[in-house]
């Protein structure tokens, strides 16, 4: 029995089909990587299992115990960190984090320790007077992710928690969900950047349409289609009569040329490079910088469900 489970549920707006008899089971001590295009049913799980949509049917399991509206014991474990800030502008970064404990910790000396220990681990030490306007983007969302957090949830939600912010500051939000699921918390985790699921999710499922389309590791996603890596070869003029030579390879799924760049994707298993290069030699095209790298999970992405992830 998984930390969460969800059996056949379904959602409905109307004529639209959110959620489509829609399975998922965590294990305690995962971080779990829920992965799909917009309106793909991520949002709508998420909202589900934590009782704020009803549905039209299923089961929702948290903690080995039904959820529901009133199961306040269960929503006490669990912390929410949501795309859009939720935070009062009106309150300090001290202030907010505190009235956000307080909602789960009543015990004014717990909350106070808590709260110090919310602002040292996102690094806002230097900011807990500042009102959330006066904050940078990354500094903003960690504050947010503070809020959430803050009380020692058992299960965390991370729905985009990186969107829009710089480049440190996501590195330091990556490291912090690292870190939460070390000292024990498990974590469900949608985003729309790829790489980052790579970096910290222990299993990914790919939805659409409120389906699973896909479930596994990292490299067991990229073992259920037939892609391999993925070659980019400056050549020193465009040769468009190499394409049709090259697409003829049997290892060769794909090739294009892009201006002086030659293009192409492998099929899984293959290490063609060599002949490619061959056959560029034989043909006189002079070629410089060859790129070589193995497929991504976007790339997995794609091939499953047709659609780039940033639609």
């Amino acid at each position: 029995m998984g930390l969460v489970e969800i059996h056949d549920l379904t959602k409905r707006y109307k004529e639209l089909v959110a959620l489509d008899h829609f399975n998922l089971s965590i294990e305690q001590g995962e971080i779990f990587g829920l992965l799909g295009p917009n309106g793909s049913g991520k949002t709508t799980a998420i909202n589900c299992m934590l009782q704020l949509l009803t549905y039209d049917r299923g089961t929702i399991e948290l903690f080995g115990e039904p959820m529901s509206p009133t199961r306040y014991d269960l929503k006490r474990r669990i912390g929410i960190v949501p795309q859009n800030m939720a935070v009062f502008e009106t309150l300090s970064v001290h202030e907010n984090i505190d009235y956000f404990c307080s909602l789960y910790v009543s015990n004014a000396n717990r909350r106070k320790a808590l709260v110090a220990e919310a602002i040292d681990f996102v690094d806002l030490g230097d900011y807990r007077k500042f009102r959330p306007r006066k904050l940078s983007g990354g500094l903003a969302r960690r504050l947010n992710i503070a809020c959430g957090i803050a009380h020692k949830p058992e299960l965390i939600f991370f729905d985009e928690p990186t969107v829009a912010v710089d480049p440190q500051s996501r590195n330091a939000i990556l490291e912090g969900i690292q870190r939460l699921n070390q000292e024990g918390s498990t974590v469900l985790y949608t985003s729309h950047y790829m790489e980052e699921v790579e970096q910290i999710c222990t299993r990914i499922m790919i939805l659409d349409h409120g389906q699973q389309l896909a479930l596994g590791t990292n490299s067991e996603l990229k073992g259920l289609v037939d892609i391999g890596e993925k070659v980019e070869i400056e050549l020193a003029t465009p040769d468009p009569s190499v394409v049709a030579a090259i697409q003829a390879l049997q290892h060769v799924a794909g090739v294009s040329l892009e201006g002086n760049a030659l293009k192409l994707t492998c099929l899984r298993g293959a290490r063609g490079v060599g002949e490619i290069l061959d056959l560029l030699h034989s043909s006189g095209v002079t070629y410089g910088r060859v790129y070589s790298e193995p497929p991504t999970l976007n790339d997995v992405f794609l091939a499953i469900t047709g659609k780039e992830l940033r639609d």
